[in-house]
């Protein structure tokens, strides 16, 4: 847990390092992750179980071997391409990520949105999913997002995009869900 709460005080661990910081606790708890967060510039999900991310972890950026803005990587395979992202997807890491799937969309087929390795998402990037979504379909293709983290199925599930979107579990249960005409059995085997 991201953030313990007691009678008069609130400690915010940082899911990265493990360093934290101590505050006195608002009256609502609501506030009480937004108003540490912001003291300290520190990032992350508004929920209370986090995930947190404390200022010195933000300026470190993305874990190493990502690209810019959190793109972990870009792979094709078979009729199918791969869009690995890591860390949050905000408005900070939206261009990037909306570059990825422009390039996805560039190379035709269906395109998966990997998001095993993120754990918040804001609008931004839900606008971007809708719009690579729409431009699939409007290309007689389809995509499909792969989600663990828990917050990201539950704002899917809040605003009714999970009904849009093919969400899958796992990138392997994404791949079977894209797998069209044969292209299963490459996918697969990769």
């Amino acid at each position: 847990m991201a953030v313990v709460l007691d009678a008069h005080l609130v400690t915010l661990t940082c899911d990265n390092c493990g360093d934290s910081v101590v505050g006195a606790r608002p009256r609502a708890d609501g506030e009480a992750v937004w108003a540490l967060l912001s003291e300290h510039g520190w990032g992350g999900s508004p929920l209370a179980d986090g995930p947190h991310r404390c200022a010195h972890c933000i300026r470190l950026g993305p874990a190493p071997g990502a690209l810019p803005g959190g793109i972990l990587g870009i792979d094709h395979l078979g009729g199918v391409t791969v869009v690995t992202v890591a860390g949050d997807v905000d408005l900070d890491t939206g261009d990037t990520l909306r570059m990825a799937l422009r390039h996805a969309a560039d190379m035709g087929g269906h395109v998966l949105v990997d998001l095993g390795r993120t754990d918040l998402i804001d609008s931004t990037a839900l606008g971007l999913l809708v719009r690579a979504h729409h431009d699939a379909a409007d290309r007689g293709a389809r995509l499909c997002v792969a989600v663990t983290s828990p917050l990201i199925r539950q704002v899917l599930r809040v605003t009714r995009l999970d009904d849009l979107l093919s969400v899958a579990d796992s990138r392997a249960d994404a791949l079977a869900r894209l797998a069209d005409r044969g292209v299963a059995a490459t996918i697969v085997a990769s």
